[in-house]
């Protein structure tokens, strides 16, 4: 497995279009801590950014000897409103945008039935350059419960279309994200995002589900006790012998810095478990 580290960790509480480090401090931040690739969003690099800053975020990128794991291309795809699945219907510009950076992977949204057949379209389109695309284990879409995600994989049924699993979002949705879960989504495994909670009555933040209504919680950090179960995840996906990225998705700004939520979370995974090291 690879680290990578999500630009997310640089975006304004309040605002995920808000970056509130820039790029080069940001991919400095990655290289400097070990990271092996930054996840990309497009409060750094999206379809909405000039030609000539994207390719300026690549050199950077490259300088640093950083991959990029996936890319996130436009703003309604993380702030997941009722535009997240409109790149299923032209995704070319974030085909184009993987591309420049150099990637293989674009998360996208999906929020209905609807949404199926031009996701099988954009993964056809996506095949034709050897790109992937997945979906985030998200509240508010198709991919908010274990059954409703497999359902939706099994109905797309392209080969490049998988799961981006996010333990934390289950969690918020009642659903088991322990070995079983794993094991179910193995052979749709794109990636892995990391971030931690706790869910209990009166949490400084709540978020709307479908399966829950309103789930109340209090962001921690990753290694903080009490939330995600951070050692049984690596047991999964050690038993499905996962060799992808493991993305620090941590970005609570209200907690702890973007060099804090970096370091941190770096320092606590690589106690638990045994990443690849940058070569």
């Amino acid at each position: 497995m690879r680290l990578s580290l999500s630009v997310r960790v640089a975006e304004s509480p309040h605002s995920k279009k808000e970056a509130i480090r820039s790029y080069a401090s940001v991919a400095d931040l990655a290289s400097d801590t070990g990271y092996q690739a930054v996840c990309m969003r497009a409060s750094q690099a999206g379809i909405q950014t000039p030609l000539q800053d994207i390719a300026s975020v690549h050199r950077e990128t490259m300088a640093r000897s950083l991959a990029v794991s996936m890319v996130t291309g436009d703003f309604p795809i993380p702030i997941n409103n009722e535009h997240a699945p409109d790149a299923l219907r032209n995704i070319t510009p974030y085909l184009d945008l993987t591309e420049l950076l150099q990637s293989d992977l674009i998360r996208i949204g999906m929020k209905s039935d609807e949404d199926i057949i031009w996701a099988q379209r954009a993964c056809d389109e996506a095949q034709e350059r050897g790109i992937r695309i997945a979906h985030q284990s998200h509240t508010l879409s198709l991919f908010e419960t274990v059954s409703g995600s497999l359902d939706v994989l099994a109905r797309v049924g392209r080969q490049n279309f998988g799961i981006i699993y996010e333990p934390a979002n289950l969690d918020l949705c009642g659903e088991d994200y322990g070995k079983e879960t794993l094991k179910a989504f193995a052979p749709h495994l794109f990636n892995v995002y990391l971030q931690n909670h706790i869910r209990r009555p009166g949490g400084s933040i709540s978020l709307d589900t479908w399966t829950r209504g309103t789930v109340p919680h209090d962001p921690i950090k990753l290694q903080d006790p009490g939330g995600i179960d951070f050692p049984l995840l690596f047991e999964g996906l050690a038993d499905i012998e996962y060799s992808g990225y493991v993305t620090v998705h941590q970005a609570f700004t209200q907690i702890m810095t973007p060099e804090d939520a970096a370091r941190e979370s770096y320092d606590y995974l690589t106690g638990i478990c045994d990443f690849e090291e940058v070569i």
